[in-house]
């Protein structure tokens, strides 16, 4: 039972990918994973189906809810701020010709018309290939992200399991219907203990608290109910109407 739990905790940092990690949406979501600390040892309650426990557990809650998973994804996020920066310049400078195309479109001739239209549809194109290339490498780094700490947790996950007498664990991290979970009791669910118990032994220290807040920062909680970082990209502009 230990290694092919193991094993399919594993897989699910493979399928990771940036969208997964950017929807929004379950109303069935369970208590953030970085609430009031708690003995990291407690014992989680569990449901009991005949005489197997049943838990559940929010994989994306618990890597990025952890010290270390907000550390690395701030990091990270940092990281790309000066491409935010150079896609807001673009953008900009592609409202200014749009405006421009608005409000001139009836002075110009054919010939200065045509050339401003295609000046704008060049850009949105190179536009819309950087923020797609931005999307992709920021999901990349950021799947590397969870796939390392995935790693180190799974075993933990297991043992915790074990130890707590549950003959399942489900993975709550999407919801349904993309998930087969319909409805989970936050009694249930690990996630909490099993981030504590995480981030006694990775020794991260919690993240700083904003200034002038007196909270910890809440961990991103992909797929439910909020969104989690995404790469720093301004929204595409709309192409101009021909």
């Amino acid at each position: 039972m230990t290694s092919k739990f193991l094993r399919v905790l594993l897989a699910v940092a493979v399928t990771f990918t940036f969208s997964a990690l950017a929807q929004t949406g379950s109303a069935a979501t369970p208590s953030s994973a970085v609430s009031a600390p708690a003995s990291p040892a407690a014992t989680a309650p569990a449901t009991t189906t005949g005489t197997s426990k049943v838990g559940t557990i929010n994989i994306n809650e618990a890597i990025f809810g952890s010290n270390e998973g907000q550390r690395d994804v701030t990091t990270l996020t940092k990281k790309f701020e000066p491409k935010q920066n150079e896609l807001k310049s673009q953008n900009d400078e592609l409202e200014a010709l749009k405006k421009q195309l608005s409000t001139q479109e009836g002075k110009l001739n054919e010939d200065a018309l045509a050339t401003l239209k295609r000046q704008i549809e060049s850009k949105q194109k190179l536009f819309d290939r950087a923020v797609q290339d931005a999307q992709e490498e920021f999901g990349t780094q950021q799947q590397e992200i969870a796939s390392r700490i995935l790693q180190k947790m799974a075993p933990m996950i297991v043992k915790y399991s074990q130890e707590n007498g549950f003959n399942m664990i489900v993975d709550t991290s999407k919801p349904w219907p993309q998930s087969p979970v319909l409805w989970w009791g936050e009694a249930i669910d690990i996630t909490k203990p099993v981030v504590e118990a995480y981030n006694v032994q990775s020794g991260v220290p919690a993240p700083a608290a904003p200034a002038g807040a007196g909270a910890k920062p809440v961990a991103p909680k992909p797929g439910a109910g909020a969104a989690a970082p995404k790469p720093p990209a301004p929204k595409p502009a709309e192409a101009p109407k021909q």
